[in-house]
């Protein structure tokens, strides 16, 4: 019987591993980044185009490769940086498993141009579906290039599953700025269809934050700082009054590499505790420098999720570090035992006794009196006390003068009484008065209706009536808009704007009137006319959010979503009061809906009893 276990072709397990390492064109992004920073290189360009679809390319100024180990990169489990098992220990590189290279180019075009200093000429070499097609000398720049065409060219399948362009590129910017933070002193750049995003020279850790998310973040970092044998933390944290919905530049790395960490996350969120309103998120900037032997990075494909020995000391040291910071720079209050030397009592009143202080009284005011006298002046003291003249009022009893005169002219009168022979409100009034709206708990919006009790959560009918009518208005390009005196002026980093931009029509198309949208800056000159000024920040915001989470590729999709998030943002809150007539006003659009019984997201808006189910409850 012959066996039925053999070994894989290289090709085919190339292929299977770039199922755990390359999931999308950002994967491609973030090995090549990183082979380029441990190649020591001070300058790093990338270029994409088509969000990494077409060509994913990194240049950099590094030590380059020789011919040898230009070709050897691509072999499995071929890595210059470890030796050992014991290496797995004590790293202080960003790859070290060498499959990156292998998986990539089983799943790509890649071409490869890499010289080292000391050489004058370089190697150029052509590989297509782990198939070296071309490899020979040619004259190219000191360092090394990388060139990733046509990604899951023979993999039609996975290359279906990926997201629109828009999606695909913000993963690709979120690669680069994790790289990019954790290495202020190298210099990248990043090119996307040719129009250039980030251009970041070598700086400090403070420069670099402001390069990428704006001039205006430098006023809102609090740095932190600390140093242990355990750990040693630098970064910045936020102040709490520039907390966002949501969790978007909160950044953790570990010896210079990027981390996710939970645990970590609520250490700083318990650092923050009575200074977040409900729901905030700080934006925070944290570096870990930990002995390389106290922390596993293998136990995940991405290196994003690692192991500490001590994670509870790790945390305590975090949390308190992160506490004393916003104490220190008067975010947070503190006790200061600190003592103004200003308050202490001066040398010469050391030997003095307290003098008491005299009250003098004038034992000769009377208030009731027609004139106050006027008080003899005494030795210490001139004063006189002005003299007030109280005109003469009537006695009280003059007020009943003359009542029992008239009183007597009353008594022969007789009054005419009317017999009432109808109500005072006819049937439809009195039915009116019947069906009145009541609110329950400042949630719920109660209504009888002919066969029992309408009960109707305020929340969601109004998201289901805020989203047809932005969904009108955006379909059919007709909003009002209110002008602003003063112009509205926000900041945002450079992919906020440009997700802006994209969907700059649609927003217009709602209400909004954009005057300038500015590398740095929006300028917003109009509104929706049911949009409060004060509300622009958070509902863009908020819409900033959820765009960025998933955009859907057709524009119908994308007005559905615009309207969705706008909705949710402006709709009247659990816990909001109702009036009667606003109550009123809420059941007649819902029910003027197309679907007046969901919400967008598919809830329902209303629940009806029956008279016989009330009945059934009181027959128990």
């Amino acid at each position: 019987m012959s066996s039925i276990i053999q070994l894989l072709p290289d090709h085919v397990a190339n292929q299977i591993a770039a199922g755990e390492v390359v999931q999308r064109p950002a994967s491609v992004v973030k090995e090549l980044l990183e082979n380029a920073v441990d190649a020591g290189a001070t300058e790093i360009k990338l270029i994409v185009k088509d969000a990494g679809k077409t060509l994913v390319q990194v240049i950099d100024n590094g030590k380059g490769m020789s011919v040898t180990d230009a070709r050897l990169c691509f072999e499995r489990h071929a890595t210059s940086k470890i030796r050992h098992a014991e290496d797995l220990f004590d790293l202080h590189t960003k790859g070290f498993r060498g499959e990156a290279l292998a998986s990539i180019a089983a799943i790509a075009h890649v071409e490869l141009k890499t010289r080292q200093d000391q050489e004058e000429l370089g190697t150029h070499l052509i590989i297509e579906g782990s198939k070296f097609t071309s490899q020979e000398v040619a004259v190219v720049p000191k360092g090394t290039s990388f060139s990733v065409k046509n990604l899951f060219y023979n993999i039609p399948a996975r290359r279906n599953f990926l997201k629109s362009d828009t999606v695909e590129f913000r993963h690709i910017i979120d690669e680069f700025e994790r790289v990019a933070l954790a290495h202020a002193n190298i210099g990248f750049m990043l090119y996307h269809n040719g129009s250039e995003m980030f251009n970041l020279p070598g700086s400090n850790t403070r420069q670099r934050i402001v390069n990428i998310f704006g001039g205006r973040t430098n006023e809102k970092l609090v740095p932190i700082k600390e140093s242990t044998e355990i750990v040693g933390i630098h970064g910045f944290v936020t102040k709490p009054e520039f907390a966002k919905k949501s969790r978007g530049e909160q950044f953790f790395f570990a010896n210079d590499r990027f981390i996710k960490s939970g645990y970590l996350h609520h250490a700083v969120m318990a650092a923050y505790e009575g200074l977040l309103k409900e729901g905030c998120q700080p934006a925070y900037y944290i570096y870990l420098d930990v002995p390389p032997n106290t922390i596993d990075i293998n136990i995940h494909p991405t290196k994003t999720e690692v192991k500490f020995d001590d994670e509870h000391a790790l945390y305590a040291i975090l949390r308190s570090s992160i506490k004393h910071s916003l104490g220190q720079f008067n975010v947070a209050p503190v006790l200061d035992f600190d003592r103004d030397n200003n308050l202490d009592t001066p040398y010469e009143y050391e030997q003095r006794e307290a003098v008491m202080p005299t009250v003098q009284v004038d034992r000769t005011f009377n208030p009731f009196a027609d004139e106050k006298p006027v008080r003899a002046a005494s030795s210490a003291s001139t004063y006189s006390a002005p003299s007030f003249r109280k005109e003469k009022q009537p006695a009280w009893e003059s007020l009943y003068t003359g009542i029992p005169e008239a009183a007597e002219e009353l008594e022969g009168i007789s009054f005419e009484t009317e017999e009432v022979t109808g109500s005072l409100f006819n049937d439809n009034e009195v039915e009116q008065a019947v069906y009145k709206t009541y609110q329950i708990h400042k949630k719920y919006i109660v209504s009888p209706i002919k066969s029992g009790l309408l009960i109707i959560d305020q929340k969601r009918a109004h998201q289901r009536i805020l989203y047809e009518q932005f969904l009108t208005n955006i379909t059919v390009h007709h909003a009002a808009s209110q002008q602003l005196l003063f112009p509205l002026v926000l900041h945002y980093n450079k992919s906020e704007l440009d997700l802006i931009r994209e969907m700059r029509e649609a927003l217009e198309n709602t209400g909004f009137v954009f005057a300038e949208i500015n590398h740095d800056h929006i300028v917003v000159s109009g509104l929706p006319v049911n949009v409060a000024e004060s509300e622009v920040s958070i509902l863009l915001e908020e819409l900033i959010n959820d765009l960025q989470q998933e955009v859907p590729d057709t524009s119908f999709s994308q007005s559905d979503s615009i309207a969705k998030s706008m909705a949710k943002s402006l709709a009247v809150k659990t816990g909001t009061y109702m009036n009667e007539k606003e109550q009123e006003n809420m059941v007649n659009a819902l029910f003027a809906c197309k679907e007046p019984d969901v919400s967008p997201f598919q809830r329902p808006t209303f629940i009806t009893v029956s008279v016989e189910d009330l009945d059934k409850r009181f027959a128990i």
